[in-house]
């Protein structure tokens, strides 16, 4: 099996291509749709982040604005006072730190704090300053599908097909942010489950996830905890399991990305994760050679397709 590589560098996690790796989220929020604040306090933070990287996370994601559907922003200077220590004391650690947030002003203290990596789940149009800070500084860049920010994305969530809608607006947001002069090699995307998309639209993009390798980037998906995980099982107009009970689904999603061979998976419980995508692994290093060469079934030896 592939050994996780804690000596590895931001520039360096980007090119992984034989494992899909492990971000690991800390959301410094009073608000988190996931953790309700758990970990606002900065020691509880700072706690928390070296434990997401004990349980095995190549990347800790620092994020202080809560992006759940209806949140308000907080000041920019809210924002600095919950990510830059964190960042700081992470960083100083020896992790790779990507900073979760819109604003460049906070991209550019969370990368004098120690930062390497910018999250950016506006890819850009929330702040006309942040493409041009990026590209300024060659700063790795994680760019989602976005149509708006948290308080009124849910009404923007109408598709007429929502893989070919979203892979569009994606491709479309791919060659401005290249345009920008963000280097092609530093720029990933995110398809943005939970962004303006309701639970259909959620599960229509999960099943569709090899397409988005159309788009020629690496590829991050962020489902863990989502609403759409927590309503499974449940009866109609049943609120949905809680966001901390919903481990279990986010683990199945972060393995449905592994076989579709995406670069990454941002979670909440990292040791879930990361227990099953080394059965992952440890498949696909066993799979025939002819098999990995030819994905296409043989037609010939199953010609009405019954076991499809």
């Amino acid at each position: 099996m592939t050994a996780r590589r804690p000596d590895l560098d931001a520039t360096s996690l980007l090119g992984v291509r034989d494992r899909t790796i492990v971000m690991g989220v800390v959301n410094v929020t009073p608000d988190s749709f996931s953790d309700g604040g758990e970990w606002f306090e900065q020691d509880a933070a700072i706690a928390h982040g070296r434990d997401v990287l004990a349980a095995g996370a190549d990347i800790v994601d620092v994020g202080g604005e809560s992006t759940r559907p209806g949140a308000e922003r907080p000041s920019v200077e809210e924002e600095l006072r919950r990510v830059v220590p964190v960042v700081t004391a992470l960083a100083a650690d020896g992790a790779v730190v990507s900073v979760d947030t819109m604003r460049a002003s906070v991209a550019r203290a969370a990368v004098d704090a120690g930062a390497s990596i910018v999250n950016d789940v506006s890819g850009g149009l929330a702040d006309p300053d942040m493409v041009p800070w990026v590209a300024a500084n060659r700063m790795p860049y994680i760019a989602m599908h976005w149509r708006g920010h948290s308080t009124g994305m849910q009404s923007r969530a109408v598709y007429d097909d929502v893989v070919e809608d979203v892979l569009r607006e994606l491709g479309e947001r791919r060659d401005a942010l290249l345009e920008g002069g963000i280097d092609e090699e530093h720029l990933v995307l995110d398809p943005g489950l939970g962004f303006a998309k309701n639970s259909d639209h959620n599960w229509t993009l999960m099943a569709a996830l090899p397409a988005l390798h159309d788009l020629g980037q690496p590829i991050l998906l962020g489902a863990s905890r989502k609403t759409f995980l927590g309503r499974l099982g449940r009866d109609e107009g049943e609120p949905p399991r809680p966001a901390a009970e919903r481990d279990v689904e986010t683990t199945a999603t972060s393995v449905m990305a592994a076989m579709a061979g995406l670069w990454c998976v941002r979670v909440h419980d990292v040791a879930s994760t990361v227990r099953a995508l080394t059965v992952v692994q440890a498949a696909l290093e066993h799979a025939p050679d002819d098999l990995a060469d030819d994905p296409e079934p043989d037609d010939s030896a199953d010609p009405e397709g019954l076991h499809r």
